[in-house]
């Protein structure tokens, strides 16, 4: 850490005083100032705000507030905080480490070039990253459009009627992919076929996916499939992982007429050029668009596409962007089906998917409307181009280069002497290949490939020296040499939004406009519970777009990597640290793929114990949505448990049901502080009834941010928790994505964590449940810089004073809007529900949509308990902010009351016509018993900026019976 810095007289030393150096105790001074800057409350705010609530000061609330019996007895041991400036340096140092070959490996991960216009303006840009996921849709206009673009670029690809809004990564999808087959095959059949010709990381998490399902992987080679009724679907890949591209129409119908599913997994450049899945009879296609613009970063985060026919949408994971319209009958975009989400299905989901990697997705969509049909084409046409040049080169050199249809993957075949030479020669010029076995290597050029690459790729092959010709000598034509059956001939992506935007200022405008018609943390608060939307710092998100970080393949051999090592096991050390656990994995990107994670360890260690009939997974009613979707997909049964009046998990229930299922007991999944705001007293109890019936423990961590630096999960009686790195260690929601979600464990579920079978992570048990081996790795940096800049004080004050902000709002809204639940000195933890169902003639919808017009986005509405609001304000919201954001619904509290006594309308007033919108504003005949200024302008602030919502308020079951998920009705102006 940099201890001192000096000034050195030279050119321009003396235009000032000579600098001193700086001594630590001021580097502490510029550390706390960073503290203070990420936390909005001043410190005489901090003390006023501790006053009102009755207490003396800060730490008073705070034991008032967190039970004493859970409070830690040890502070956290982390590293001193650093100041911006250290931060950089240091990460800059670290970030050198890692080494930067160039990679030609493939596997589903090809380099990219993202156009600068879209990776200034939406991957660097916090109008894009700090959007929340789009439930308020009036509000999330211009993200659920680009959406819509993003799932009609993947249905006209792959040929299918219907896409998703992306899925977390092309392994992922094809799990989902064949968790849709088998919820829409015959009862009874068990097996699913996987080619062995997908991507090893693919078949190694379904492989994961199917086993607590009781479903059969058989792999083997698709042209001798022996199809029977034993199965249920069959996946297989386009081109194959190899780099051959197999025409898999008469597969397709013999599966069909077996009563097979089939599921491709589909390079989506390829698909510019190659017949589409849909075509040939696939009933879903699966992938990864990161070659669309999206950086490697060294395996994520990256949007995964899944399609399937249109008879197969109400069984589709994630989420799906429909075409609805507005209450004055414009189109208007909307979450469609909304009815698959998991905190209704709850058991019964067949997915635990809760988010999109929306912000990937964006720039997925974006890069596609900015090249155009014809630009896709033409990058598709010359990385094949390239890809026959090279081949014809070895062939020259006299390796035996694959005969068979390629796309950008060639392989050689050689004797193994002469595969280890080239692979040293590979080493020697900086460059990465693929040994697919012993005696063959493949090699998969991309968008960012040079001819002057072709040329360094021949010498490697050649020994190392200049082979005597050059790729100019032997330049292949755009005309492939594939079958007529295998070519492309449908016209795709023909709609005006994809021919338009392909100067840059065009392009920048039109980015611009879409995020302009979407409330971000740019604009004001985003008061969620249980949702965590707190700042980004800029100094955080920096280092994410730095090629060190960005530009490396997930397969390089860990040698390459040492930068990213060194983040990695700080950043586990630094979690277990302040869970208080043994051991963490970073492999889960999401939470809910670290729910599932943390499940299935539980699962492992129950059957390594001899205990496999432990099954039954109890869950408060009050848990996330997710929770049971999540236990479900781990082989478990789920047995609701009740809650007090109070909000508390009812302790007698909970007896009752470990004693009943005592035998068959695994795990107990709980929420700290619970999901209605409040710290349990009794969770050591209910942590020690379940380990007495021998079952486990499970904490959801989506609410570690009330935790951290006061209490330990695992000193609660936890045995393992997932950790939101998207809510409480500052990477950014992304409007819906991207997320991550690491699990810590205790010492004796540590052998049973993610493993990875292209880079093995130790003595681990458990198969993979991602794509990539770290997960996400390109935005762990985020977390890292965010732990290392506030220290362990930091981290513990920013706890305590998330704790004042919520207690301040619940104090300040309680004789409008009583709070529900609280605690045992009537205080609340980090969030609050505040119920309104004293009002009858308006409803909380009213109210979210009431918000837009005052400029802030609803808290979360109706969950966990209908009819309420749950408001969580961070620690990152100043006080002023918090008191404008009161203000607005007090004064909302009184339009209701308004109606209410019958003042107003019950059907034609403020509330049911939000929100107002711009165009509402201009009408010529105002026929509304409010004035255009009660509308619009509600409170002062709002003539110095107002955010306008870009609808009025959308018809939601218009969109679910009138469903279009594809840019058909887009018209852009």
């Amino acid at each position: 850490m940099l201890q001192s810095q000096t000034v050195s007289k030279g050119a321009g030393a003396n235009s000032g005083p000579e600098r001193k150096p700086v001594s630590r105790s001021t580097a502490l001074e510029i550390t706390d100032r960073f503290v203070r800057r990420h936390i909005g409350p001043r410190p005489a705010e901090i003390q006023a705000m501790a006053e009102e609530l009755g207490c003396r000061n800060l730490e008073e609330l705070i034991s008032a507030t967190v039970p004493e019996s859970i409070r830690t007895r040890r502070p956290l041991d982390l590293p001193k905080g650093r100041s911006e400036f250290e931060l950089l340096a240091e990460l800059r140092a670290i970030a050198s480490k890692n080494q930067v070959f160039r990679s030609f490996i493939g596997m589903g991960y090809s380099d990219c070039i993202t156009p600068p216009v879209i990776l200034r303006n939406v991957l660097e840009n916090p109008g894009w990253y700090t959007q929340y996921t789009p439930y308020q849709a009036e509000i999330a206009q211009g993200r659920l459009e680009a959406l819509l673009i993003f799932q009609t670029m993947i249905s006209e690809l792959t040929g299918l009627e219907i896409a998703n809004a992306s899925l977390l990564d092309e392994a992922t999808a094809a799990a989902e992919a064949m968790t849709l087959c088998h919820s829409a095959a015959e009862q009874g059949r068990n097996k699913f076929f996987v080619s062995a010709g997908c991507h090893p990381q693919t078949i190694a998490v379904m492989t994961t996916r199917a086993k607590p399902l009781g479903i059969e992987i058989v792999v083997g080679d698709h042209p001798t499939f022996e199809f029977s009724r034993e199965f249920f679907g069959a996946a297989l890949q386009y081109p194959a992982t190899d780099g051959t591209i197999f025409d898999f129409a008469d597969f397709t119908k013999r599966a069909h007429d077996a009563g097979i599913l089939v599921t491709v997994a589909a390079d989506l450049l390829s698909l510019t050029l190659l017949r589409p899945p849909g075509e040939f009879g696939a009933d879903v296609a699966v992938g990864n668009t990161q070659r669309f613009g999206v950086p490697l970063g060294y395996g994520g985060p990256h949007a995964a596409y899944l399609a399937t026919r249109d008879k197969f949408k109400r069984q589709m994971p994630g989420r799906l962007v429909g075409v609805s319209k507005d209450a004055r009958g414009r189109p208007a975009y909307r979450l469609s089906l909304q009815t698959r989400e998991q905190h209704i299905r709850r058991e019964r989901a067949t997915s635990n998917i809760c988010t999109a990697q929306v912000l990937l997705a964006v720039i997925a969509g974006m890069y596609a409307v900015y090249h155009g049909p014809d630009g896709l084409k033409a990058i598709a046409q010359r990385v094949h181009r390239l890809a026959r040049t090279l081949a014809r080169g070895l062939t020259r050199l006299g390796f035996q280069v694959t005969a068979a249809p390629f796309f950008d993957t060639i392989k050689v075949s050689a004797e193994l002497a002469q595969i280890e030479a080239i692979l040293q020669s590979a080493e020697a010029h900086r460059v990465n290949l693929r040994k697919l076995d012993k005696n063959s290597i493949t090699i998969a050029l991309d968008e960012a490939t040079l001819e002057s690459e072709i040329d360094l790729l021949l010498r490697v092959f050649n020994g190392g020296v200049e082979p005597g010709f050059a790729a100019a000598d032997v330049l292949e034509g755009n005309d492939s040499a594939w079958p007529a059956s295998l070519r492309r001939q449908t016209v795709f992506l023909a709609e005006p939004v994809f021919n338009r935007f392909h100067s840059e200022t065009d392009m920048l405008r039109y980015l611009r406009r879409l995020e302009s018609r979407d409330l971000s943390l740019t604009n004001s608060m985003i008061p969620l519970g249980s949702c965590t939307m707190k700042l980004n710092a800029a100094a955080e998100m920096i280092p994410v777009t730095w090629a060190e970080f960005g530009r490396l393949h997930p397969f390089v051999p860990t040698a390459q990597t040492e930068g990213y090592q060194i983040i990695f096991r700080q950043l586990e050390k630094w979690l277990a640290e302040i869970t208080g656990f043994a051991a963490v994995s970073l492999q889960p990107n999401a939470g809910s793929q670290g729910e599932y994670t943390g499940l299935l360890a539980i699962r492992a260690h129950h059957g390594a114990r001899g205990q496999g009939q432990r099954k039954v997974c109890l869950i408060p009613q009050s848990a996330h949505g997710t929770n049971p979707a999540s236990a479900v997909m781990a082989g478990f049964t789920v047995v609701p448990v009740g809650c007090d009046n109070q909000g508390n998990i009812d302790l007698d229930d909970l007896k009752r049901k470990a004693a009943e299922h005592a035998e068959d007991l695994a795990v107990l999944m709980v929420t700290y502080p619970s999901t209605h705001g409040v710290y349990e007293e009794g969770i050591k109890n209910i942590c020690a009834e379940v380990h007495a019936r021998g079952g486990q423990v499970y904490m959801d961590g989506a609410n570690l941010n009330a935790q951290v630096g006061l209490c330990r999960p695992a000193e609660l009686g936890a045995d393992v928790c997932h950790i939101n790195l998207h809510k409480t260690f500052c990477i950014p929601h992304g409007g819906g994505g991207p997320g991550m979600g690491p699990i810590c464990v205790a010492p004796h579920l540590a052998g049973f964590l993610p493993n990875h079978p292209v880079v093995g992570q130790g003595d681990r048990s458990l198969g993979a449940v991602s794509a990539a081996p770290w997960g996400s790795p390109s935005i762990l940096p985020i977390s890292w810089a965010y732990i290392a800049l506030m220290g362990g004080e930091g981290l513990t004050e920013a706890t305590k004073i998330a704790i004042l902000n919520a207690n301040y709002v619940a104090h300040r809204l309680d004789k409008f809007f009583p709070v529900l639940y609280k605690g045992k000195n009537g205080r609340v933890a980090h969030e609050c529900i505040l119920d309104l169902r004293r009002f009858k003639k308006t409803t909380v919808e009213d109210v979210a949509k009431r918000l837009m017009d005052y400029g802030f986005h609803a808290p979360t509405v109706s969950w966990p308990v209908p009819g309420t609001m749950m408001i969580e304000p961070t620690e990152s919201e100043s006080k002023a902010e918090l008191d404008r954001f009161c203000d607005a619904l007090i004064a909302i509290c009184q339009e209701m009351e308004a109606v209410e006594a019958g003042q107003t309308d019950a059907q034609n007033n403020l509330l049911k016509n939000a929100p107002h919108t711009a165009d509402v504003l201009a009408e010529e005949n105002w026929n509304r018993p409010y004035t255009r200024e009660q509308a619009v302008f509600p409170k002062p602030w709002l003539r110095d900026h107002k955010f306008w919502p870009a609808v009025a308020r959308i018809d939601n079951p218009y969109g679910d019976r009138n469903l279009v998920c594809t840019c058909a009705s887009l018209t852009i102006d």
